[in-house]
């Protein structure tokens, strides 16, 4: 488990997170957890569950490969995983790319540990994507044009983008989505450069 200082992190930024669970099942809890803030400082635990966690499926461990075993060895206790995430992570936005499911875990991870369940809230990532676009066009593209011309670039930077499966390890799965983030980034900087030169 690498800790980040708190001086280190400028706030605020946006973070983007990934969960891996122990099912996709009602029961299901998280059992590893990753972040990766904007500018590329990163954290990850693998999550030792509560007592009262018992929900396991085999076919998970088969895709995510994280055992019981390794959370009992390697894992970081669910509420000091929880307390690490509240005060590293409050006044930062934060995005996953399954909103609802990380979601779901975040409040499981919470809760668990005695924690107000809405300390920490997920949006989606596609609207930090949408946000960074906008706010580098904004300056240089007419009002009207606008939401078109973001519209065409993050399908642009879809369609250029390789896509392979997910690693099914959250912080393999985190940077993915930030290197997501900075290639609309690096696309909407070069539509704006055009534009200004024009």
């Amino acid at each position: 488990m690498k800790l980040i200082p708190q001086s280190a992190v400028p706030s605020p930024m946006f973070v983007f997170l990934d969960f891996e669970a122990s099912s996709l099942s009602k029961l299901s809890y998280p059992i590893e957890v990753a972040g990766v803030f904007e500018d590329g400082t990163s954290e990850s635990h693998l999550i030792r569950p509560a007592q009262q966690w018992t929900d396991w499926d085999a076919e998970a461990e088969a895709v995510h490969h994280i055992s019981q075993e390794m959370l009992e060895t390697d894992g970081v206790p669910h509420d000091v995983v929880a307390r690490r995430m509240v005060e590293h992570l409050s006044g930062h936005t934060l995005f996953a790319s399954a909103p609802s499911w990380d979601g779901k875990w975040m409040s499981a991870l919470l809760r668990a540990a005695k924690l107000p369940r809405h300390a920490l809230r997920v949006r989606d990532t596609e609207e930090a994507r949408a946000e960074a676009a906008r706010r580098i066009l904004a300056p240089v593209v007419s009002p009207e044009r606008l939401h078109i011309e973001i519209d065409d670039l993050l399908t642009l930077v879809d369609v250029r983008r390789e896509e392979g499966e997910p690693a099914h390890r959250a912080l393999a799965d985190a940077r993915d989505e930030h290197r997501h983030w900075l290639d609309v980034v690096s696309a909407a900087e070069a539509v704006a450069e055009r534009a200004a030169r024009s």
